[in-house]
C-alpha cells in the first residue's frame, strides 16, 4: 500500500451534518446503506482537518451511522466527559452547518476514516496493515 492515499482512490460516502437530538450538538449522519464500512460501537481513525482523531462509531435506531464527535485519543472517544470535542470545533469554525452535505471518506473500513467539506481534497496517511500475528495471540487468550 502507499505511504499517502488521496481522497480519489477511497470510496467516499456522502452523509449530512445535524443536529443530535434537540441540541446544539452537530453530528455526522450517514446512509444506512453505507453501515457496514462503519461498524456500529467501534473506536477509529477520524481524519478532521489534517489531523487524526479518534471517533466511537454508532448506528442510529434506524441503522444510520453516526459520528457525534472526534476526539484526542481513544478513551476519551469512548467515555467524552467534557474533552474537546475536534469535529464541533471544526463544524463551528464554519465549513459546514446543519443540513449541508458532508464527505467521509473511507480510508479503512473499521479502522481509519476522513471527514471534509464537499469539494475539499484530501491526502491521508495510509493505515499500518494490522499485525496479524498479535491478532492470534489475542484470539488465543480469549479462547
Amino acid at each position: 500500500m502507499p505511504d499517502y492515499v488521496s481522497e480519489e482512490t477511497v470510496e467516499t460516502v456522502t452523509g449530512t451534518v445535524a443536529r443530535a437530538g434537540g441540541t446544539r450538538r452537530h453530528e455526522l449522519r450517514l446512509p444506512a446503506d453505507a453501515a457496514a464500512d462503519f461498524p456500529d460501537g467501534d473506536v477509529v481513525r477520524v481524519v478532521v482537518d489534517g489531523s487524526e482523531y479518534h471517533a466511537q462509531l454508532r448506528h442510529t435506531d434506524s441503522g444510520e451511522p453516526v459520528i457525534r464527535g472526534a476526539y484526542d485519543s481513544p478513551s476519551l472517544a469512548r467515555d467524552p466527559g467534557s474533552a474537546t470535542n475536534r469535529l464541533a470545533a471544526w463544524l463551528d469554525a464554519g465549513p459546514l452547518e446543519a443540513g449541508r452535505s458532508v464527505h467521509v471518506d473511507v480510508v479503512e473500513p473499521g479502522f481509519k476514516y476522513g471527514v471534509r467539506a464537499p469539494g475539499e481534497s484530501a491526502t491521508y496517511a495510509a493505515p499500518d496493515p494490522p499485525d496479524d500475528s498479535l491478532s492470534a495471540i489475542a484470539e488465543s487468550l480469549g479462547e
